[in-house]
């Protein structure tokens, strides 16, 4: 072989080479840009997949809770009427009583009246509303009022229905008669 075969052979290969090369670059140039396409496209379909765990999350707490606060509420209804149940049956057996006895039906009656009061301090029911008490609008309801002197100002004369409250909160206001 002469020199100029040789070189153009070299060239050849040259060419060859650089054509190799340069599909290669333009390879590596395509896939880093396709591999982040990808990521993208995989924190874009982890990120949906999170926020779609996170809504189903919260729709099963939402109804969760709501299950539990309508048990809590059964379950508070249920402790009620339990305490209040043998009130009931006294009542029952005081109405099935033939005997005709007044002062047993009347000491029967009060004993049950005892047993309903008794169910309702259990419960945290504070009964209140007394003649001599001072009013308060906020937990009283005046349905009459009247000028004595021998009573002081705002004072409560009669009352004509006793008030319930739980804590702060009134479950029905005390009506009454006030003075001056």
């Amino acid at each position: 072989m002469s020199d100029k075969e040789k070189a153009t052979e070299l060239e050849e290969e040259l060419q060859e080479e650089t054509v190799e090369v340069t599909e290669a670059e333009t390879e590596i140039e395509e896939t880093p840009e396709k591999t982040r396409e990808e990521e993208l496209e995989e924190q874009l379909a982890a990120a949906k997949d999170a926020h779609l765990r996170t809504a189903a999350e919260y729709a099963n707490y939402r109804a969760r809770s709501a299950k539990e606060k309508e048990q809590t509420f059964t379950n508070a209804k249920c402790t009620v009427v339990a305490d209040i149940l043998p009130a009931i049956d006294n009542l029952e057996r005081a109405i099935a009583n033939d005997s005709g006895d007044y002062e047993g039906l009347k000491k029967g009656v009060e004993m049950t009246l005892t047993g309903l009061m008794t169910a309702l301090e259990k419960l945290g029911v504070e009964q209140y509303g007394e003649a001599g008490d001072s009013f308060d609008p906020n937990v009283h309801n005046a349905v009459m009022h009247v000028e004595d002197e021998k009573f002081g100002d705002n004072e409560i004369t009669d009352v004509f229905q006793k008030g319930y409250k739980i804590g702060d909160r009134v479950i029905r206001p005390a009506m009454v008669k006030t003075a001056n």
